[in-house]
């Protein structure tokens, strides 16, 4: 999944990257408001992790602008302040859950864990198809009783798949959710990774679940 982080204090964003990315997500990191509300009104992302304090567009602003676009992604706002007038304020500009600093990051990661479960249309934590199975709070993948050592990227790639099963992903729509916004998509890394991941997937098995569709991109179905 990918989140964007807006915020601005750079050593907190750069705990909140880091722990985000060992975790398997996709993260962008900005620490101006503006420049990141930008990025939300353009991609498209599972979650934001969003300070309230900021230079050009503050937290509390940046929120109720995109509800106005009627843009649902879910807000996990950050304040250093803990009094009850701010953290309703967040919520009422249309914030999903606070957090205030400092904070333990396992408390960060359960909260939006729940937030990316509650704006999911499918909850589960299992994700299938036909022999395979991916654990999205373990990161374990297997298909029979084989188990499927993952990169980080690898898991990235196949989690997305699964989650759009049967729908065929260009290589652009792939380089967003997998890859952070100044990936070059004239590159032939996202083949190489997907060969990666079918190899991985699909060696050794008769029915075949990653399959090309020829000028278009990839597809993860049942043949």
């Amino acid at each position: 999944m990918r989140i964007l982080v807006v915020e601005d204090e750079k050593k907190v964003a750069r705990f909140i990257q880091q722990g985000l990315e060992e975790e398997h997500y996709i993260v962008d990191v900005v620490h101006d408001g503006s420049q990141g509300f930008a990025m939300a009104e353009t991609e498209k992302y599972d979650a934001i992790v969003l300070d309230v304090m900021l230079p050009g567009k503050d937290g509390i602003a940046f929120t109720r602008e995109l509800r106005e676009q009627k843009k649902s992604t879910p807000i996990l706002m950050l304040t250093a302040k803990s009094s009850l007038e701010e953290k309703v304020g967040g919520l009422d500009s249309g914030a999903d859950d606070y957090l205030t600093k400092p904070f333990a990051f396992a408390e960060l990661l359960a909260r939006l864990r729940s937030l990316l479960r509650r704006g999911a249309q499918d909850k589960t934590t299992m994700l299938s198809l036909g022999d395979l199975v991916l654990d999205t709070v373990s990161h374990k993948a297997r298909r029979t009783d084989r188990a499927i050592d993952l990169t980080a990227k690898e898991y990235a790639l196949l989690e997305f798949f699964l989650r759009n099963k049967d729908r065929v992903l260009s290589r652009t729509i792939i380089a967003e959710h997998i890859w952070d916004y100044h990936f070059d998509t004239g590159t032939n890394l996202i083949d190489v990774y997907i060969n990666h991941l079918r190899n991985k997937v699909d060696t050794g098995f008769e029915k075949k679940l990653i399959h090309t569709v020829r000028g278009v991109g990839y597809v993860m179905k049942e043949e």
